[in-house]
């Protein structure tokens, strides 16, 4: 029995090349097979799902009533409303059809639902069609919805903004 080492088999380097072609790939690859249109709205759809889901969830369990969903932070500590305090009850009263309170409770947060809606609609249209939705903010609107939430704070806050207050 021979205890030294077996030599070792040169690595390959991919599959064989075809004759006559040296290696290359080929000039034109196969095409893609394109999916199905059920296939290409599946997220967005079950997007839809989750957030219809959320909406079940807090159009079912009133927060309202103390005890079902946690208070905000910088509420508690500081008594100031952040831009989100009132949208889980503005959610609440959007799933049951009431436009005035859920607009009373939060109003932004009632101008992202629509804007959430029409971003969806944009993105189940093109997938159906095989386009993919191209939404690429730049810094300055990610700089604009941040003044936006900054002012709607600010002034929900003050005494002659209390009605943006929840």
């Amino acid at each position: 029995m021979d205890a030294s080492p077996s030599p070792a088999a040169p690595p390959s380097a991919g599959p064989a090349p075809v004759p006559g072609h040296q290696g290359l790939p080929p000039v034109f690859p196969p095409a893609p097979v394109p999916a199905s249109r059920l296939r290409r709205i599946a997220t967005p759809a079950a997007v839809l799902a989750v957030v219809v889901g959320a909406f079940g969830y807090v159009g079912s369990v009133d927060p309202n009533e103390p005890g079902h969903y946690p208070v905000c932070p910088l509420l508690r500590f500081t008594g100031i409303y952040c831009p989100g305090c009132g949208g889980l009850r503005s959610a609440h009263a959007f799933a049951h059809g009431d436009i005035a309170a859920a607009l009373g409770s939060n109003a932004l947060a009632v101008i992202g639902y629509a804007a959430f809606a029409v971003l969806w609609v944009l993105w189940a249209v093109r997938a159906a069609s095989g386009r993919p939705l191209r939404f690429e903010p730049k810094p300055v609107h990610w700089w604009g919805i941040g003044a936006v939430l900054l002012i709607f704070t600010v002034v929900r806050n003050l005494p002659f903004g209390s009605t943006l207050a929840p």
